[in-house]
């Protein structure tokens, strides 16, 4: 890839918090550990970096914050590190005491290039168990009242709520506020973000006891899933007095809700990360409970800076997963699958009650979609207390049908102690090219279409029969590319698959493979059955068998599926543009993957730049071609964080031309030779 400049403009920003080995009451040794931490910070590409509470002079100094002789060594450390970090591209806070008139206020100083920023307070003191912050400082003047201070050669405002804005740097808007005023009711950072920062910064010297560090994650995670923001929270660590207390130095960057680095308890060391603020911007604009409130009076623009940053993504470590849709861990895949599962169920079985029907009809080819939606069907039935054999599936073999697939869509029905009806759709399919005049050894989309439709009329049919309805089996990512015949396969009664993604229909299917094999013979059965769908090419299976083997393969016609659900996850979720999509692709997908993260992503494959832009154009394409078929879909239940329904998440006109994504897609077209 073209390094330095690709991910420049895509909103990524190297962040980091670290807690520097330090000497109670020793300014000039605690200076020199700041600047080496503040220089290592720099040189590993990080553009801000937040420092512990008092870390000039040690959070556990007493009675000795009244002492002069320290207060003013603290101020002059801020002078030598501010003229020592003139020449850096780097945003740092560092905590120190700061006289103003008659008062002592605990600050985070923030420095930019030799300049200092503002000063900004700790507002809430804590004076409980073992804190008696309020013995020697005073709460942070409010940010509609400010106080003008000069503090290291430099004049700066001193209060709460300060915010510090990037000219050259999108969407950098940087607030700080110092360990307590997190645990408050009303945190300072609530009104920073608010007045429009997307990173806060948090000096804590926050103690050691059992239990605190697993809270102390939680409600670093919380705080920044609530402000839709970047959290770099850095924690006082060796070298404070363990008279009384004793600090872990745990580090800990989050963004919007997920722990994205941390140090380990009682270790040095540094958590650095790559925060993505477009993403964060992106969020907020989507949520309509999200008020900004520029001209909050907790918060004020203290100041804007020129940080000369540019990413350099060869610091770049963080990673985009290749199934975004999948979770990751092993308990945590299997409890989603459970609470996926009786989403799907509990929307089919509240429409089955609803409507009075004691019967529901599917068509069942053998594929991964129909299996799953007869999964559905079958715990819904089970779920009201229905006899499963009012549900009809039915099987309809057509030319593309291979004897692998029917035996699995009718053994799997058998095993599950449903209705099983088999219809060829031939004799009819044949009939109607006849009436239409159509050739049938031309093999074009209408030879294809027809069986679709043909097999529709039958579902519905037999669904008036038994008075039931039909059950869709449609997902979510065939929704995204349109990969359905308008009216036949496209239409239901109800889509129970409609916002689940090829992806995770498959650990869906491999999910209730475990659960049936560990019940009986027929459950055991049933397992085997699912093991070979899963093992089985993805097809409509609509042109004939080659030897007797599926000859039309889905994913070699729109492309892997693999790379389809990335790229829609970063379309629908956050409204990323194609290149920024497009890079991010090419880095995840640039090398196979192996162990959980190749059994999550279905085949782990790797693909190179030429394949990803050539999907990454066919997804959009398609995408924009075929929003007619979803602006008429048939209700669904949503069971993940977007769907396609127009009801729903997703409203586009049918009419909405592609040119202006296509025509980025195109100025991307890799070389030959990547």
């Amino acid at each position: 890839m073209n390094s330095r400049t690709d991910m420049t403009n895509d909103g990524f920003f190297r962040v980091a918090a670290a807690a520097p080995e330090l000497r109670v009451a020793d300014v000039e040794k605690n200076a020199a550990a700041v600047l080496d931490a503040v220089r290592e910070a720099a040189a590993d590409g990080v553009g801000a970096l937040a420092l512990p509470e008092l870390c000039l002079t040690g959070y556990t100094c007493g009675d000795l914050f009244h002492d002069r002789a320290l207060l003013a060594a603290a101020e002059r450390a801020l002078a030598r590190i501010l003229a020592e970090t003139a020449d850096l591209p780097i945003l740092f806070a560092v905590g120190l005491p700061v006289c103003a008139g008659d008062a002592v206020y605990n600050c985070a100083a923030v420095c930019v290039r030799g300049e200092l920023m503002g000063l900004t307070a700790k507002t809430y003191l804590p004076n409980y168990g073992e804190f008696y912050e309020q013995r020697w400082f005073r709460s942070a003047p409010s940010a509609s009242e400010p106080l003008l201070v000069t503090c290291a050669g430099q004049e700066a405002l001193l209060a709460s709520g300060l915010v510090y804005q990037a000219l050259d740097v999108p969407d950098l808007v940087v607030g700080v506020e110092i360990c307590e005023d997190l645990w408050a009711a009303d945190p300072p950072s609530t009104h920073m973000a608010e007045a429009g920062a997307t990173l806060i910064l948090n000096l804590s010297a926050s103690d050691e006891v059992i239990g605190k560090a697993a809270y102390r994650r939680q409600l670093v995670s919380n705080q920044s899933a609530r402000l839709y923001c970047a959290y770099a929270y850095a924690n006082a660590g060796f070298g404070e007095s363990t008279t009384d207390l004793v600090f872990s130095g745990h580090s800990i960057v989050a963004e919007n809700g997920a722990l994205l680095a941390q140090t380990p308890l009682f270790a040095h060391g540094m958590a650095a990360t790559d925060v993505d603020l477009e993403r964060l911007r992106q969020e907020r604009r989507r949520s309509t409970t999200w008020h900004p409130s520029p001209d909050d009076p907790c918060a004020c623009l203290a100041a804007d800076f020129e940080l000369g940053y540019v990413f350099d993504e060869k610091h770049m470590t963080r990673t985009f997963e290749r199934a975004p849709f999948v979770p990751a861990a092993t308990d945590d895949l299997r409890e989603r699958c459970e609470v996926i599962l009786g989403l799907q169920t509990e929307g089919l079985a509240t429409r089955l009650h609803h409507t009075g029907s004691r019967a529901a009809v599917i068509g069942v080819s053998g594929g991964l979609d129909s299996t799953l939606a007869l999964i559905v069907c079958v715990r819904a039935f089970d779920r009201l207390g229905l006899d499963r054999a009012g549900i009809t599936a039915v099987s309809m073999p057509g030319f593309g049908t291979t004897s692998r697939t029917r035996s699995n869509a009718l053994g799997l029905a058998e095993a599950l102690g449903v209705t099983v009806r088999e219809i060829p759709i031939g004799p009819a399919v044949k009939q109607h090219f006849a009436d239409i005049g159509h050739d049938p050894s031309v093999t074009d989309v209408t030879y294809e279409n027809s069986q679709a439709r043909e097999r529709t009329q039958i579902l519905m049919d037999v669904a008036n029969e038994v008075g039931g309805f039909v059950v869709g089996t449609g997902d979510l990512s065939e929704l995204a590319l349109g990969w359905a015949t308008y009216n036949a396969d496209h239409m239901s009664m109800y889509g129970v698959n409609a916002s689940v993604p090829k992806t995770l229909v498959r650990h869906l299917v491999r999910y209730a493979a475990g659960e049936l094999g560990g019940t009986d013979g027929r459950g055991r059965a049933a397992e085997q059955i699912l093991l070979d769908v899963l093992d089985t090419p993805v097809s409509p299976e609509l042109l004939p068998p080659k030897d007797g083997e599926i000859a039309q393969k889905t994913e070699d016609l729109v492309g892997p599926y693999e790379l389809h659900d990335f790229f829609l996850y970063y379309v629908l979720r956050f409204g990323f543009a194609p290149g920024k999509i497009y890079r991010m692709a090419r880095r995840t997908f640039e090398k196979p993957a192996t162990g959980e993260a190749a059994r999550r992503a279905g085949t782990g494959e790797a693909f190179d730049a030429r394949t990803v832009w050539t999907w990454l154009r066919t997804f959009y394409r398609r995408f924009f071609a075929q929003q007619f078929k979803r602006s008429c879909l048939p209700d669904g239940p949503k069971v993940g964080s977007v769907t396609l329904s127009p009801r729903g998440d997703w409203r586009m006109p049918s009419d909405a031309a592609s040119t202006l994504w296509l025509a980025e897609i195109d100025a991307l077209e890799p070389a030959p030779e990547e």
